[in-house]
């Protein structure tokens, strides 16, 4: 059984007594049937959506970031930033999708995280990518993040912002909103971060 997160809901992941959070998995899978581009597309190529999962995060010491495939900045589980991206699904085409692990046994050092994600290459409506997000922790119930607002002229969305709440407790909120890009995304939710071009 699952529970599908409504636009501005908030759940809290606890951790238990005995332990911590644990591991959480933030699952990202959608649509990779490529869009007909047009007569030429044949020549050109008519390439898969190639939609890319990541995040923003702050920890408690100030250190800010992004974990994503761009830059090539995959993260680590075990140290700093305590998050990691386990790949980069170019084509949508994997059953896994594309996994953010976070290591919830290290809740302490974390302050936030916003997950995102953006389309790196391929279709420009979001209706069509028909993202979905699963959010699975330990002991608990799947939470579903299901993209049911589109806009199909921005390239980010703003998917769920994880909040540490007295080192024992993330609250998740879903977000389903649209930017331009990193810069205006950092600014919506003042991460305070300097953005320049990237490539992966």
């Amino acid at each position: 059984m699952a529970i599908s997160l409504q636009k501005g809901q908030k759940v809290n992941l606890k951790k238990t007594v005995s332990a911590g959070l644990g591991e959480i998995l933030v699952n990202l899978n959608w649509n990779s049937r490529p869009v007909k581009k047009g007569l030429f597309s044949a020549f050109k190529g008519n390439h898969g959506i190639d939609l890319d999962l990541g995040c923003l995060y702050e920890l408690k010491d100030g250190r800010k970031g992004a974990v994503q495939a761009l830059g090539n900045a995959f993260g680590s589980f075990h140290q700093p930033p305590y998050i990691m991206l386990d790949g980069d699904d170019r084509t949508g085409a994997a059953a896994a999708g594309e996994n953010l692990r976070i290591n919830g046994d290290q809740i302490s050092m974390i302050q936030r995280i916003l997950v995102y994600t953006y389309i790196y290459e391929g279709v420009a409506n979001w209706q069509q990518a028909d993202a979905v997000v699963t959010i699975k922790y330990p002991g608990a119930e799947d939470l579903i993040v299901q993209m049911d607002t589109y806009n199909s002229t921005k390239i980010m969305c703003g998917l769920a912002l994880f909040e540490n709440i007295n080192d024992e407790t993330f609250s998740v909120e879903k977000i389903i909103q649209f930017y331009n890009g990193h810069s205006e995304l950092d600014r919506a939710f003042g991460w305070g971060m300097r953005w320049s071009p990237g490539r992966k």
